[in-house]
């Protein structure tokens, strides 16, 4: 874990902050000078004024995602305000261009009211290619994302939501291989239900899992019927039941989603599962039952979390780069239900890939196998861009969402083959010494863990 003076240090020495902004043409001499400015890009203007979709041809606004928040609801800090969440969202473009070579305008917009946030965001259309909403607290978040999905011809991906059922889902298909269970005969208990838990429980739906097979939680308990003034996204999953309390709940379940709170499981609860359970503890920094108690309570679980210290890290930063690359690159006017499912079937089909010696010892010579313990991608493993991408492409094209089909699906992969080089220049410097980890990723953008320990540290009163 890193200390709040190193983090400091990080984001102040040199030039202040994490990003910056370069020229991709030569701009040395009086006529590029020119060609760049007046009297030159006036053609350009001219162009676009008479075909504004010309815009993706004469400017960088294909490969330009803007990152967008208002700051309530950043990491496990709650609501900071926008300024306070910009070195997070200044983070996320990092690790877009660094995983799938997208550039990233970071906007922090101070308006919590939602119609008007939705017009701020709105109004910005003719800058990007894609929007990624972030750092919005519920139930704002559900209302913005479809709103802009509604007036907005470019896609709007709230990852918060959406990133995490991916690979969510991603890890469910595997656990399902493992363990031989069927996705319609599943018990499922929710606990969690803010915007990553109603989007996990929706995708996963998309296996074949009814709502009724759902049981959802929250602070109050078990989400039934009987239950008054329910936001219509709890509602969507209330059931007629006699369950009132998430240990009730527990009881025979096949499999538990937990985007709650530390310790809210225990392992009497987890042995009142069915016979080989499906755990994805996702809260953090802690999750909702540690990896160790989990499997000293039960030997035959198949175990997930939100942290990079243990097997099967659900982890974000597996989708939304890859996602946005196929999406970009086909020019979908928006990121449906099949392009995130193809999403999540070619990380889980990826997982059963034997794992290139290059991630092993990116994770400290691990010896990594499709199981038990690895039933999701690394988020180091290269490959991903060459069978995510191309999937969420191909899902947009079948969908008719692509504006800009590619015309070879070989041609387009071999384009992708240039990036994943470029990338594995960035994320895998030569390896000297083996002992290069996770680090040096995790460096460009504190981990949720790390924000929780910086907190604590402002908090914590000083002595003289």
């Amino acid at each position: 874990m890193i200390t709040k003076d190193e983090a400091l240090r990080y984001h102040s020495q040199g030039r202040k902050g994490k990003i910056e902004v370069i020229s991709t043409k030569p701009c040395d001499t009086q006529k590029e000078l020119s060609l760049a400015y007046s009297p030159g890009v006036a053609e350009p203007c001219l162009e676009i004024a008479k075909d504004p979709k010309k815009s993706y041809e004469y400017t960088a606004r294909g490969n330009l995602v803007g990152v967008i928040s208002n700051g309530t609801a950043v990491l496990g800090l709650g609501d900071i305000g926008p300024e306070a969440g910009k070195p997070v969202m200044e983070g996320k473009g990092i690790l877009f261009k660094k995983f799938a070579d997208i550039d990233v305008f970071d906007i922090e917009i101070n308006e919590k009211d939602p119609e008007k946030f939705v017009q701020i965001v709105k109004a910005l259309e003719p800058t990007f290619g894609g929007i990624n909403l972030e750092d919005i607290k519920g139930p704002e978040c559900f209302y913005i994302e479809q709103k802009l999905i509604e007036l907005m011809n470019i896609p709007v991906f709230h990852d918060d939501q959406h990133g995490t059922a991916v690979i969510t889902t991603a890890g469910l298909i595997n656990a399902l291989d493992i363990t031989g269970k069927k996705a319609e005969d599943l018990k499922i208990v929710f606990s969690g239900a803010g915007a990553a838990g109603i989007a996990c429980a929706k995708m996963i739906m998309t296996l074949g899992i009814s709502k009724e097979q759902i049981i959802l939680c929250d602070s109050k308990g078990v989400v039934h019927t009987d239950r008054p003034n329910l936001e219509p996204a709890k509602a969507f999953f209330a059931q007629k039941t006699s369950l009132r309390t998430l240990e009730e709940a527990f009881v025979g379940a096949d499999l538990f989603v937990g985007v709650s709170g530390k310790g809210l499981v225990t392992s009497a609860m987890l042995k009142s599962m069915a016979k080989n359970p499906i755990v994805f503890a996702m809260a953090n920094p802690d999750p909702e039952i540690t990896y160790h108690d989990a499997k000293e309570a039960r030997s035959d679980v198949i175990m997930a979390t939100g942290r990079s210290d243990y097997p099967n890290q659900v982890n974000n930063v597996l989708g939304f780069p890859f996602i946005f690359r196929g999406t970009l690159d086909v020019g979908a006017t928006k990121i449906n239900e099949q392009m995130k499912l193809a999403a999540a079937q070619s990380l889980a089909a990826l997982t059963r890939e034997d794992i290139p010696e290059e991630v092993c010892r990116a994770y400290g010579n691990a010896k990594l196998s499709y199981g038990p313990d690895y039933i999701i991608p690394k988020p180091l493993d290269p490959r991903v861009l060459l069978w995510e991408a191309p999937a969420v492409a191909e899902a947009a094209i079948k969908s008719g969402v692509a504006q800009r089909p590619y015309s070879s699906k070989e041609a387009y992969r071999q384009s992708l083959e240039s990036k994943m080089k470029k990338r594995k220049e960035l994320v895998f410097p030569m390896y000297q010494d083996e002992a290069v980890t996770v680090e040096a990723l995790e460096k460009e953008m504190i981990s949720v863990q790390d924000h929780v320990q910086i907190k604590q540290a402002y908090s914590t009163p000083r002595s003289s």
